[in-house]
């Protein structure tokens, strides 16, 4: 089966201000990020980039949907390089992040068409999908409320249907359940499911193993920029406990 997503041997540094320089307790000005990164993701799987905080999850999943460049190696989406063809690699995916923020003067409904526009939709094939979207998380009560006057949990929702308004074939979530009650965390989680039952390919980042066991197909552990595993979670309920106990069993040998 060829892969959707193809990332070869990237590499992403960043230069530190004197303050970031000080939390990070270093003299070096330069911090690599992502370090010689190599993965594939397929059609209707899940892959998690599973690791702590500032691991590179995040840099690396900006890589993919072209808001950064690698300054190394390259990425292919639909076999589209993100160095060479942003705007059709753009065409083809739904990111969705905590940086997303929207302009909270306008509303759901709003934005939604603003975003559709974007996109290049009708607007009758644009009012079906938001009929779809909005009733199956629960915005239509709130369809003309403020974005500001919305709580944390319908923003993420709200967020989150305007980041696939387009139904793109590969959905990059960056921590998709973070911050959300345990409700509204189960309907992102069923709906996940549900884009891979459609053949999707998706990739989420995310710190919490439970996730991981739950809903990944594949899963990459990323460390200090380095991707030290990457396989199927079936071989990994084979030769391990859980997932947990291999993210341990790496750290004990030293390999973290």
């Amino acid at each position: 089966m060829e892969s959707k997503i193809r990332v070869e041997n990237i590499k992403k540094t960043f230069v530190l201000s004197k303050k970031q320089m000080k939390i990070n307790k270093t003299k070096d000005k330069h911090k690599i990020a992502v370090n010689g990164l190599s993965f594939q993701a397929y059609p209707g799987e899940i892959y998690g980039l599973l690791g702590p905080n500032g691991a590179g999850k995040t840099t690396t999943l900006r890589c993919i949907s072209t808001l950064i460049k690698p300054d190394e190696g390259d990425i292919y989406v639909n076999g589209h390089s993100v160095l060479k063809e942003e705007t059709k690699v753009r065409q083809n995916i739904g990111f969705l992040t905590s940086d997303l923020k929207l302009e909270e003067f306008f509303t759901p409904n709003y934005m939604f068409d603003f975003f559709a526009k974007l996109h290049g939709l009708s607007k009758e094939v644009s009012d079906k999908r938001k009929e779809n979207l909005f009733d199956k998380f629960g915005i239509n009560d709130f369809r003309e409320v403020k974005i500001s006057d919305l709580s944390t949990g319908m923003r993420q929702k709200v967020q989150l249907v305007i980041s696939i308004v387009h139904d793109p074939d590969i959905i990059i979530f960056d921590e998709p359940t973070n911050g959300l009650d345990i409700l509204t965390a189960k309907i992102v989680i069923d709906f996940l499911n549900e884009l891979k039952e459609q053949g999707k390919t998706i990739i989420v980042s995310t710190h919490i193993f439970s996730l991981v066991e739950k809903i990944c197909d594949r899963v990459g552990i990323i460390i200090e920029g380095k991707l030290l595993y990457d396989d199927t979670m079936k071989r990994v309920r084979h030769e391990h406990d859980n997932i947990e106990q291999l993210f341990f069993d790496l750290n004990e040998r030293g390999i973290l």
